[in-house]
């Protein structure tokens, strides 16, 4: 086949440092995501949908075939971390996690992960990032070893 065919979607995850509550400003929050939408644009990986909640985020967008995962997770984070401290002195301590977490999802899955993604401050009512992590690994099946998946 002369041409290089690909449609993957990846929902992405990861927290602050020690979960820090640092995205508790809506403005802020708001224009972190548009951020992000640009750095994963610019890496040809357009966001369909970015939000999260006041220590986390999830991201579902296409991966490009131009960059590895860890490329992605690599600039988006860094880049966002960068744009963020910019925001005042108030934000000059924060981090994001050292790790993430990236799972596969089938288009026919997509709109139900928008939805999901969507809704994360009525989620997080009732279940805390690390719940919501473990639960996300076991319906991908993935094991995680506690002691170090935390940071």
């Amino acid at each position: 086949m002369p041409q290089s065919l690909a449609k993957v979607l990846i929902h992405m995850v990861w927290s602050t440092k020690h979960r820090t509550p640092w995205l508790k400003d809506q403005e802020v929050r708001k224009d972190l995501y548009a951020y992000m939408a640009t750095v994963l644009r610019n890496m040809d990986s357009p966001a369909l949908i970015i939000n999260g909640v006041d220590d986390h985020v999830h991201v579902l967008c296409l991966l490009s075939r131009k960059f590895t995962m860890a490329q992605l997770f690599e600039a988006v984070k860094a880049d966002s971390s960068k744009w963020i401290k910019s925001q005042g002195e108030a934000y000059h301590d924060f981090y994001w996690q050292g790790g993430y977490g990236v799972f596969s999802v089938s288009e026919s899955n997509r709109d139900e992960v928008i939805k999901y993604i969507a809704d994360q401050e009525r989620h997080h009512q009732k279940m805390t990032y690390q719940e919501e992590f473990r639960k996300l690994c076991e319906r991908h099946g993935i094991e995680i070893d506690e002691r170090y998946v935390w940071d």
